[in-house]
């Protein structure tokens, strides 16, 4: 059984944030206990892009400063690292007011430029990673993720924050290489089966809804959740949004992989009482997913049937962010001369949804064709 600890904190101020991550750890017998004979600890925020924090698309800069400073009075060692989007670590971080707490706690910035090859023979689908030097360079990884929607894995929390080890354009490979879902769930969870981090915390404090994980609506929350289990933290905070864990591949495949659990009277909650934060009403894909990979018959019907990116051309900005960071070869967008606003050829889309994920203007968004929502009911 896994244990996930739902504790509340109704706003970022550093004096709450602290109190919450105090009572957090306390459900676990302390933060000596979670990292047990581990001294050098790796921070991994979700640093996707540098957005103002109110935006709510990055771990929220209280966190991570409440955090190190929690590991530095009991004697930890503090890192840092990610991959954001596009953009340096360092610009990024500084955009997502990580600036300070950096500076004034003297946090050692892990190596997330390097490269090192490592292999899981064990794997559910990805034998061999390429992943930021930097990560092997610690005792213990302590992972932050940002609980926010997303195009393709419906949700990003837990499982997902540790893609971020994968050095920069690195992960536009994976998204090309495995478009479908569930290859790239099966993905995520050999990710993490091989990171192993010792423990995550989740912000959703203030979460992240509809057009995620950039692009989307702040969501108050008011909640901290804790957990040794990603599997088991990603189902509880689905449950709270009304979204069924076995709609989020990562879970079903997580748990099949040994992970972590999914189902409900396979974890023990402790903590704040389950219905001071369910959100029924949370704007989050509830529909069932077409797989035209798994289902082969429809591939040739896919661009009637399975969900694709649509430009509002009235928030275009004319960027070409969305082109140059599209996987797919050759690429699924292109200038259209005329007028410079870039196009979908979805031809060659391969729905990864790189393109509406990394927008800069919330221009792009998810639509299903109807003949696909007629398909899922």
């Amino acid at each position: 059984m896994s244990k996930v600890a739902l504790v509340g904190c109704s706003s970022y101020e550093l004096y709450q944030v602290k109190k919450a991550l105090l009572r957090g750890f306390s459900y676990f017998g302390g933060i000596k206990r979670v990292f047990q004979n581990k001294n050098r600890i790796l921070l991994k925020p979700n640093l996707l892009t540098g957005e103002n924090i109110e935006k709510a698309v990055t771990t929220h800069p209280s966190l991570f400063q409440g955090v190190a400073e929690i590991l530095i009075e009991n004697d930890f060692v503090c890192g840092y690292g990610d991959s954001p989007g596009f953009g340096s670590l360092e610009t990024v971080a500084k955009k997502a007011g990580l600036y300070a707490p950096l500076k004034n706690l003297k946090i050692e910035k892990a190596d997330f430029n390097g490269k090192q090859e490592v292999s899981y023979p064990k794997a559910l689908q990805n034998r061999q990673f390429t992943l930021a030097k930097g990560v092997f360079h610690f005792d213990a990884i302590l992972s932050l993720p940002k609980w926010k929607t997303h195009g393709l894995t419906r949700i990003t929390g837990a499982v997902k924050n540790q893609f971020g080890c994968i050095p920069g354009l690195l992960k536009g490979e994976f998204h090309f290489k495995l478009p479908d879902v569930l290859h790239f769930s099966r993905m995520l969870v050999d990710l993490n089966l091989l990171l192993k981090p010792d423990f995550y915390i989740m912000d959703a404090i203030v979460a992240m809804e509809g057009n995620g994980p950039r692009n989307g609506r702040p969501r108050f929350m008011g909640l901290l959740a804790f957990s040794h289990d990603p599997i088991a933290l990603d189902a509880t905070l689905s449950r709270l949004v009304r979204l069924d864990p076995r709609m989020v591949i990562t879970c079903l495949e997580g748990e099949k992989g040994g992970l972590g659990y999914w189902q409900e009277n396979a974890i023990e909650l402790v903590g704040d009482d389950f219905s001071h934060f369910y959100q029924p009403d949370f704007d989050v894909q509830r529909e069932p997913m077409i797989s035209y990979r798994k289902e082969g018959l429809l591939r040739s019907f896919r661009n009637l049937l399975l969900s694709k990116p649509i430009i509002d051309f009235s928030k275009c900005q004319a960027c070409g962010v969305c082109i140059e960071f599209c996987p797919a070869q050759p690429k699924a967008l292109y200038w259209k001369e005329k007028n410079r606003i870039p196009q979908h050829n979805y031809k060659y889309c391969i729905r990864c949804y790189c393109c509406q994920e990394l927008c800069p203007h919330g221009a792009i968004r998810i639509k299903t064709p109807s003949i696909g929502k007629l398909l899922k009911r």
